[in-house]
């Protein structure tokens, strides 16, 4: 009892093992009133036959590949592993199927191609098909949007059933007495919730159900009134045991015990032995001073006591005491391998501290050399420069260059475990180390002049008047009230709550600024009246350089009736003033269309009556008017040419989204075949790339040749018209009022309130930023991974092809940040009465304000990554930030592309 008897593996508990893995299995799917509708077997196996039934609690993220390798392995995955789920590289950590497979046993697998690329050499036959395809066209359009009236999953359940009835008669007609026993496994990968989507921490999503049917078992008299909670991680541990295999070297789960209670004392107490001294051996492995950890203290008792059982067994003591003072050390080591799991999975997840330190210097420097610059950058002639070359040959470059590669030397050889970054090369680690002395020298000189300047003598005596306006408080209070907010979990939970506040704020505030404008100041200043009929004048007046939101004007209108020309100066005063209640409407009528966060998620929305089946009718009309209106906003400012694309391309929408029977035709009553409508959303890719073409080469020739400004305009309006189409056809048909109202916001606030009111491109760039935030949960988008629309990166794909997927997904979540921010682009591009700097301000100013919110949450999320939401709440959100960033990064890039006073040379 002393010595580990960890390599003499017990012999094999059952024969065969039939796993039967069904996907998005929740556990009211088989216990309770849905089980006995539709999996009648199931619940007659469970209540009344030799089984034992369980609720297996799975980690976040709750998709496919992360909970196959939890199964597999009994490791907690990596939170990254939801980006590769649709691609999963080999697994190569230690799990049951490669143990299995070294111990001779024959394996046969039937399923997705997610197992046969996780376990490519494993399998002695398989058959396997795509999930992806199948999955995601086929689930989420068909059954995920009806969760509620179960249309379809009902069937599936009972398909299911019948498939389990067939595989466990099969496997008792298998049995005999000379033989072991079979199992049959029947488990799912995660849940769902309410709204047929997964990937969340929910309760329908983490909790699963876990089945052992075997003729091993003692039938049951009575059902079970509630099973018992398990982790999912443990099922890999009971499996191996009962395969008579080692247990996986990173497993973290505990044995089920009651799958195994059928053996004597001494062969249960050796199983619980096993498994603790696994465990113990892991925890000594990740954490120095594992002697002192409560769970490994447990485990030492308990090990000693075993060892005074074994004596007195060996003594052929066979008495009651004996059996008892087993059973009192069977619960001694169960107590103690709740404790070891406990503790391995918080400490399974290895910080790796160093790496994250460096990434969190660098985008702390960035963000502090972005503050620094704002003064210049905001200037007339937007400087944003960092003259790197004095730096470079800087005294203090080269000893901060130095002083970093010596701590990278201690650090990377005195380490304990893996570190991402001391396995880069060294040539890449030193450029690393060169940056973070570059960007420190730049910040120290950038602060050494703003102190120089301050003492200088002002060159005019003119004292500039400026004061801060409500919309400027509003702003810097909304930015750093939403930055604060992100410490909190429920904040981040229900972000979109502070989103939506913001801009029904910033609404209010507009019409409180044109309430003044137009009846105030009109009191106080005679002059005023005429400035803001100027305003509006210059609406026409620069109409032919303005296409973006106002339709072309003609000259040979000028000599119009007087009293007509007063009349629409006059119309344009109201519907100015009305634009803000107009635009707080559209707002609350698009919360009602989706429901998001957490809190309130589950509760009924217009787009589920909208989706359910009895009312695609009104789908198919909103999503008709809803096409029409969007040519209707995006046509004005586009050529011929593009026009007639983007008819065609709409279209082309609809009959993409009735081919796969989203909708209908008005002259189609009977059924119709459903088709992954691939013609179809090719055919729209056609003329998508089409307009995107047209526009960029209207672009590169008002780049490369000198033409007026209109030929530029016009081409980044048909570039932006592209997108939209796109965004048209990722859209799901209830979620197109969406694009709808977003481009009637950005006509109504262009024409009636930026314009007339004069805003500055900062002021205008962060109130794009704040629509576009909003957009992005109006869509129906969270901070969590079950409401990422997957299907959209497989329209018009045969399978999935990564890159063209991970763009399309990637563009219909991002569709609203995305969108506006061009938007703001064509506005700034178009607007010839502003400063040539404008495109400088409004990129500087874009990136500032994802800048801020972004660094100051990878430093919140570093302090916070022990706390209990870390990979529920935190972590997703942080995904989120990090894809955000990338596509910000693109949307900076083209802004500077665009921007023709990026050239300009300052003469100091």
């Amino acid at each position: 009892g002393m010595v580990s008897n960890w390599t003499k593996i017990p012999p094999p508990l059952f024969r065969k093992v039939v796993i039967v893995l069904i996907d998005a299995l929740r556990d009211d799917f088989v216990f309770g009133s849905k089980g006995k509708q539709f999996m009648p077997y199931t619940t007659q196996v469970v209540e009344k036959g030799t089984s034992y039934s369980f609720i297996a609690e799975a980690k976040p993220p709750t998709v496919t590949m992360p909970r196959i390798k939890a199964l597999m392995t009994g490791s907690i995955p990596g939170f990254i592993d939801v980006v590769v789920n649709l691609n999963s590289p080999a697994l190569l950590d230690d799990n049951l199927i490669w143990q299995a497979k070294t111990a001779g046993k024959r394996i046969i697998f039937y399923g997705d191609d997610t197992w046969v690329k996780l376990f490519p050499k494993h399998f002695g036959f398989f058959f396997f098909y795509l999930s992806a395809v199948f999955l995601f066209f086929e689930v989420d359009d068909n059954v995920t949007r009806h969760l509620d009236r179960v249309p379809l999953v009902g069937p599936k359940l009972r398909e299911m059933d019948n498939i389990l009835k067939k595989i466990h008669i099969s496997l008792l007609s298998k049995v005999d007495e000379a033989s072991l026993p079979n199992l049959l496994v029947v488990c799912g990968d995660h849940g769902m919730s309410e709204t047929g989507s997964h990937g969340g921490s929910s309760e329908g999503e983490v909790h699963t159900p876990l089945l052992f049917i075997s003729s091993a078992f003692e039938k049951r008299s009575a059902p079970v009134a509630e099973p018992e909670h398990v982790q999912q991680t443990d099922l890999a541990s009971t499996l191996a045991i009962g395969l008579g295999l080692p247990i996986s070297r990173n497993s973290v789960g505990n044995l089920i015990l009651p799958v195994l209670g059928g053996k004597t004392m001494r062969e249960q107490l050796r199983f619980v032995h096993l498994n603790g001294f696994q465990l113990s051996k892991l925890l000594q492995e990740n954490t120095p001073a594992y002697e002192k950890d409560p769970g490994y203290e447990h485990f030492k008792i308990a090990e000693k006591s075993h060892s005074n059982w074994i004596k007195l067994y060996l003594e052929g003591n066979n008495s009651e005491i004996l059996l008892n003072l087993g059973k009192k050390v069977l619960k001694q080591y169960l107590e103690a391998l709740k404790t070891l799991s406990s503790s391995l999975s918080k400490q399974v997840a290895q910080y790796d501290m160093y790496s994250m330190m460096v990434g969190t210097v660098i985008i702390m420097e960035v963000l502090l050399l972005l503050l620094l610059s704002v003064p210049k950058a905001l200037s007339k002639r937007a400087e944003f420069e960092v003259p790197l070359s004095p730096l470079l040959f800087s005294l203090l470059f080269y000893l901060m260059c130095l002083m970093l590669c010596a701590v990278h030397v201690i650090v990377c050889t005195s380490a304990e475990s893996l570190c991402y970054f001391c396995s880069m090369s060294w040539l890449t680690a030193v450029g690393v180390m060169m940056l973070i002395s570059a960007l420190t020298c730049g910040i120290l000189s950038a602060i050494a002049k703003i102190v120089e300047n301050s003492r200088l003598p002002p060159k005019s005596p003119v004292v500039s008047k400026s004061s801060w306006s409500e919309i400027d408080l509003l702003i810097l209070a909304g930015t750093v009230g939403h930055v604060l907010s992100l410490g909190a979990s429920s904040f981040i939970e229900e972000e979109h709550q502070t989103w939506y506040f913001l801009i029904n704020t910033l609404c209010l505030v507009l019409c409180q600024e044109l309430c003044r404008n137009n009846f105030l100041l009109k009191e106080c200043d005679p002059q005023h009246s005429t400035s803001m009929k100027q305003n509006f004048d210059s609406v026409g007046e620069t109409s032919e350089c303005k296409n973006i939101d106002i339709p072309a004007g003609s000259n040979s209108k000028l000599g119009k009736a007087t009293s007509s020309s007063e009349l629409m100066k006059g119309s344009d005063k109201w519907i100015s003033l009305a634009t803000p209640w107009i635009i707080l409407t559209c707002c609350r009528l698009l919360r009602s269309l989706n429901q998001t966060g957490v809190q309130w998620a589950h509760r009924p929305d217009f787009g589920h009556w909208l989706t359910s089946s009895e009312h695609k009718s009104e789908l198919s009309f909103l999503a008709a008017v809803s096409l029409l209106m969007i040519f209707f906003l995006v046509q004005r400012r586009c050529s011929l040419v593009s026009k007639i694309a983007m008819a065609l391309g709409l279209l082309g929408v609809y009959s993409y989204r009735a081919a796969i029977g989203n909708v209908i035709f008005p002259w189609q009553h009977g059924g119709k075949d459903i088709s992954k409508g691939i013609t179809e959303a090719r055919f729209v890719y056609v003329f998508v790339l089409g307009i995107i073409f047209t526009g960029t080469k209207d672009l590169l020739k008002s780049q490369v040749i000198s033409v007026d400004c209109s030929t530029k305009s016009t081409g980044l309006w048909e570039v932006y018209s592209g997108l939209v189409l796109l965004a048209a056809l990722l859209f799901r048909p209830h979620n197109l009022p969406v694009l709808v109202f977003c481009l009637l916001i950005q006509t109504m606030m262009t024409k009636y309130i930026w314009i007339p009111l004069k805003f500055n491109a900062a002021q205008i760039t962060i109130m794009h930023y704040w629509f576009g935030q909003a957009f992005f949960y109006f869509q129906g988008n969270s901070n969590g991974i079950a409401t990422v629309d997957i299907s959209a990166g497989f329209v018009g794909l045969d399978s999935y092809v990564e890159i063209p997927a991970i763009f399309l997904t990637a563009f219909a979540t991002y569709a609203g940040p995305f969108l506006w921010a061009i938007h703001l682009l064509c506005y700034l591009s178009s607007e010839v009465s502003r400063n040539s700097a404008a495109v400088g301000h409004g990129c500087f100013c874009y990136a500032l304000m994802r800048s801020i919110p972004v660094a100051i949450y990878v430093v919140l999320v570093t302090g916070l990554r022990y706390h209990l939401f870390i990979w529920s709440v935190f972590s997703p959100k942080l995904l989120y930030e990090g894809v955000h960033v990338f596509i910000t990064a693109a949307v900076c890039l083209f802004f500077t592309a665009m921007d023709q006073n990026h050239t300009y040379k300052v003469q100091d």
